[in-house]
């Protein structure tokens, strides 16, 4: 009986070990790259460019690095379309925080708006698919709205030294 009573203790104590184990090295898993698609996690993919800092938005790429390209569609127009209004979009939200929920969700919101705004004109100017341009009509008219909506906001309420 002590002898099944020892390995009964042996593999309990393996079993914690190996836990332990797995636990902490779960975290720094997390965060390696997987092998091959430059994904930090799986489903999050990772937007080349600049850091944004307090800013974690799952499912959103985030850019780190280089911009991503494709050599063979860079010279497109309305990849080059899209790429400045993603830019601008990106740096604009890329700000401090002030502390005040209501003045930081109007403050990032707005850049946000802007960019669907532009990106809505790139498919309007580029686009060739009648649901795709009746549907970016339709954001330009709904964000440009909200866009007055929050900027109105913004000027009754005052930033405060």
């Amino acid at each position: 009986m002590t002898s099944r009573k020892n390995a009964f203790t042996s593999i309990s104590s393996a079993i914690v070990a190996a836990s332990i184990l797995a636990a902490s090295a779960s975290p720094a898993l997390a965060q390696q790259p997987a092998p091959g698609n430059g994904m930090a996690m799986p489903g999050m993919p990772m937007h080349q460019g600049m850091p944004m800092p307090g800013m974690s938005m799952p499912g959103m790429p985030m850019r780190q690095g280089a911009p991503m390209s494709n050599p063979a569609t860079d010279a497109n127009p309305s990849t080059q379309a899209f790429k400045a209004a993603d830019d601008k979009m990106m740096q604009d939200m890329n700000r401090p925080m002030s502390g005040d929920a209501d003045r930081d969700f109007v403050a990032g919101m707005l850049p946000h708006h802007q960019g669907a705004v532009e990106m809505a004109k790139v498919e309007l100017q580029y686009g060739k698919n009648p649901e795709l341009r009746r549907l970016a009509r339709g954001i330009v008219a709904a964000q440009e709205k909200e866009i007055t909506q929050m900027q109105a906001w913004q000027k009754k309420h005052p930033a405060r030294p």
